[in-house]
């Protein structure tokens, strides 16, 4: 019998080609797996055991069926408690974000070139390492901004990255960072304190159901790098409640992107840049 337990984790090992493992990981990202680990034909996706019930199974099956007229061969194991972190850290190197951003994993040695800004992160399995592709083109989105006097609500914050990187790219104004993971929210602070980023807030709040109360604060900038269901369900209401915000939006296929521009459409909104990378997308949208 297994034991339930809070790092407990149940390992989906899907026997699929190389080729294949991006799309898969992006369309498990939307089901909310976040941590995945590549072999060869076989694709690693872990998700807490309290998460792995039949519904969910039901829900990945229909998704996978429905994408592909068809369901790979699987395994599910349970994946008794250890030290998580020390695994996930060990295959993580620096990551270039560009010629101006650089991301250096805890006790990693690194030397920035002239002037490019360093951000260390103990990721401590929080989605925002810097490997995602969609963490990236968040990233690169908001060197093209002037983030100086923006008050800046990060949604789904992960390790705090996205909050870290505005601070440190010269935006002076508070900051809100929020998560519904407590160990994410945890990670944050901690990556907070370590690269010296001040007022930056972060709460354990849902993205859904504590987002009209915040939006009240007067936040003219939203960044959420999350997915297509939760963006479907809270785009409108960050129409409604900060009428005026810019909103930079990431976690959103390639293949759903004409799903994006009837919503943003609809919204009133106007696309102001979008970027690709692999099979994602990041928009930065705005009020018409």
């Amino acid at each position: 019998m297994t034991q339930t337990g809070t790092h407990h984790y149940i390992e989906l090992a899907i026997e699929i080609a190389p080729s294949l493992h991006e799309l898969y990981i992006a369309l498990l990202a939307g089901e909310g797996i976040e941590y995945f680990q590549e072999e060869d034909q076989r694709l690693l996706a872990y998700l807490p055991e309290s998460e792995w019930t039949p519904e969910k199974e039901q829900s990945i099956r229909v998704m996978l069926q429905e994408r592909f007229g068809s369901i790979p061969q699987y395994k599910a194991s349970f994946m008794a408690d250890r030290n998580w972190n020390a695994e996930w850290e060990a295959h993580l190197q620096p990551i270039e974000i560009s010629e101006r951003m650089v991301i250096v994993q805890k006790n990693k040695d690194i030397t920035p070139k002239p002037g490019q800004i360093v951000i260390e992160i103990n990721p401590k399995m929080s989605f925002g390492t810097g490997y995602h592709a969609t963490t990236r083109l968040m990233l690169r989105q908001m060197e093209n901004l002037d983030l100086r006097e923006r008050k800046i609500m990060d949604i789904g914050t992960g390790t705090g990255v996205l909050a870290i990187a505005a601070r440190k790219l010269g935006n002076n104004l508070s900051i809100l960072a929020f998560d519904n993971n407590s160990w994410a929210a945890e990670n944050a602070i901690e990556n907070i304190g370590k690269n010296n980023a001040p007022d930056i807030e972060v709460k354990l709040l849902d993205a859904e159901e504590d987002l009209v109360a915040n939006l009240k604060e007067g936040y003219d900038l939203i960044l959420a790098n999350i997915n297509k269901n939760v963006i479907d369900r809270i785009l409108p209401v960050i129409r409604i409640n900060a009428p005026d915000a810019v909103v930079l939006l990431s976690g959103i296929l390639i293949y759903d992107e004409p799903w994006l521009k009837k919503l943003i459409k609809r919204l009133g909104y106007g696309v102001v840049r979008t970027v690709y990378e692999e099979e994602w997308l990041s928009s930065l949208v705005r009020p018409l």
